[in-house]
């Protein structure tokens, strides 16, 4: 059976880099270079409380994570020598800790495109529950706030 996501898709919160969504347990960077890459290139540190990376010497990302992570279960690697992908590992893996930004104060969300991420993860959460229903092509309605217990009216397409 596929997974949630290939099923669902992702939201993406595009960035000048490239972009970052999440899932319940992880959240996703992928950053886009022009020209090919050689692992030697790129410097990735990965904090439990931050994240810096660096291509041929130049910092891309740097700063405080906008939640904790577990940095020793958290990888980076370079698809096709020209996309670093990271993969960071959720410390507070549920629905409620849908994260605004990728670090502190940087990589925001818009509005829409947070209410959207929030509405994905708790569909996520819904799938986990139910085992035997497919959130997949489920949509909600209005604007949602939190990871609430109460399941949503929804839709499926």
């Amino acid at each position: 059976m596929a997974h949630f996501d290939e099923r669902s898709g992702v939201i993406p919160c595009k960035t000048e880099f490239g972009s970052w969504w999440q899932t319940i347990d992880e959240v996703f960077v992928e950053v886009k270079w022009n020209e090919d890459l050689k692992s030697k290139e790129i410097q990735c540190k990965i904090l439990p409380s931050s994240l810096t990376l660096a291509i041929r010497g130049a910092p891309l990302i740097e700063g405080s994570l906008f939640e904790p992570v577990h940095a020793d279960e958290s990888t980076w690697t370079l698809e096709n020598k020209r996309n670093v992908l990271i993969c960071l590992s959720k410390t507070h893996n549920n629905a409620a800790h849908c994260w605004r930004s990728l670090l502190k104060g940087k990589f925001e969300a818009d509005a829409l495109t947070f209410d959207e991420m929030q509405k994905k993860l708790t569909l996520q959460r819904f799938q986990f529950e139910n085992p035997g229903m497919d959130f997949s092509g489920a949509t909600m309605t209005g604007n949602y706030q939190g990871g609430g217990p109460e399941l949503p009216e929804y839709k499926s397409s």
